[in-house]
């Protein structure tokens, strides 16, 4: 080869592996998120707006330099509803996105799917919706209740007089492991204060279900035998007609009132409430709490889903899972700010004991050992607006029991996250 050609060649080559290289520190540059939530199918009720908050978080962080001085990129993919498919997804993200972290899932058979995976790849995955307890993985930080921060709270709320003094139980909800554990602890706690079988009724209803007419009629002739309290387990779309139902039988909360552990503004947003009114949701925050922090978070969240023109952005609310989840990411970098890295042992290691100023009102510490929230326990009532009015709130954020006191064995569980469990 000629000189001249030989030095053209060299000059080419270094330029290509120059241009290279320039692609690989421009990708080395941002830090991969992954959204693993559900945006089509039953489930997009509830998990679309998760979604939206993961995004707007992330930009908010971004605004501010983004993370040990990179900017988080996030990768959005939809598992659709589809429980096999989340950990199809949630493999894809950690094995071909190369993500540092996952934010999603909203049912725990979603969440129960993806778990294998986040173990096997020593992922992490920030799940950030009320729970059954009963896990503790090393790879998953629980920014939810566990059980007794939000479902025994709840039942001891219809207890009081206060609460109207319950003394039959309609346990109604979606037929997969959390509400079904979540009945179990119930029926054994509501046991352990003297509440004899007959007077707790049980049923379930599969994903999408939509026809309530036969349930609420039930729910009304047990009611029949003495003061009634229905506890909804119910989740996703279906949540629509059970309480349309409930006002179509002109079931008042007067006359059995019905709290919910999966219904909040924004399941909420597509109904009449003015039938409803009454009602009562149990979480561990409420849109309408007020106080500083969450009316920024509030403005925040309409300024972002009206300039992004979110689909019903002019009536946009917040809940409880999208205060979480937005907990979670600030977290998530707290973390990784601290330990300079986003390598997950690091991480793990640093959110131990990780506090922040919640919209809730309160100060949230991610416990040292068992991967959950200390939360405030909430009980809020339905107003005509669709918001809810808290009507009784815990004096502090409780530590998370993830192994439930009324199930047998749970005494002899490790008080910190091991895999398998």
């Amino acid at each position: 080869m000629k000189r001249r050609s030989l030095i053209k060649a060299f000059t080419l080559s270094a330029s290509i592996a120059a241009m290279g290289l320039s692609w690989s520190i421009q990708a080395a540059e941002t830090i991969k998120v992954g959204i693993l939530h559900s945006l089509s199918g039953t489930m997009a009720i509830s998990e679309t707006s998760l979604k939206d908050m993961a995004l707007m978080t992330i930009e908010q962080i971004n605004a501010k330099g983004g993370v040990n001085g990179k900017l988080l990129e996030p990768v959005v993919v939809d598992p659709a509803s589809n429980w096999p498919l989340f950990a199809e997804k949630g493999r894809q993200l950690l094995t071909q996105d190369k993500v540092a972290v996952v934010f999603g899932c909203w049912t725990s058979v979603s969440r129960k799917s993806v778990l294998p995976v986040f173990e096997e790849l020593n992922g992490l995955l920030f799940y950030p919706v009320q729970y059954e307890g009963e896990e503790m993985s090393p790879n998953v930080f629980y920014t939810g209740a566990a059980p007794n921060q939000q479902a025994i709270p709840a039942v001891e709320y219809l207890m009081s007089e206060d609460g109207g003094a319950a003394k039959r139980y309609f346990l109604l909800g979606t037929d997969y492991v959390y509400p079904r554990t979540t009945n179990k602890i119930l029926r054994a706690f509501l046991h352990s204060k003297g509440v004899a079988d007959k007077d707790i009724e049980e049923v379930y209803t599969p994903f999408g279900h939509s026809d309530y007419q036969t349930i609420v009629a039930n729910i009304k002739k047990f009611s029949a035998g003495g003061k009634t309290a229905v506890i909804s387990t119910v989740n996703g779309d279906s949540n629509v007609p059970f309480y349309k139902e409930l006002a179509n039988q002109g079931l008042k909360a007067t006359d059995v009132p019905v709290v919910a552990f999966s219904v909040g503004e924004e399941e909420l947003r597509g109904i009449d409430t003015t039938p409803l009114v009454g009602h009562l949701a149990a979480w561990n925050y409420f849109e309408s709490v007020d106080n500083p922090v969450n009316s920024q978070f509030v403005a925040d969240w309409k300024a972002y889903a009206k300039a992004k023109n979110l689909p019903g952005a002019d009536k946009a609310v917040t809940n409880d899972p999208m205060e979480a989840t937005y907990v979670g990411i600030h977290m998530w970098a707290q973390a990784a700010e601290k330990a300079k890295s986003t390598d997950v042992d690091k991480v793990r290691a640093a959110l131990a004991g990780q506090t922040f100023k919640a919209p809730s009102g309160y100060t949230l510490t991610m416990d040292k050992t068992n991967h959950h929230l200390h939360k405030p326990v909430m009980i809020g009532e339905i107003q005509d607006d669709g918001q809810f009015n808290v009507v009784w709130e815990t004096e502090q954020p409780l530590r998370a029991q993830p192994w439930s006191p009324f199930i047998p064995g749970n005494d002899k569980r490790p008080d910190y996250a091991v895999k398998g469990n």
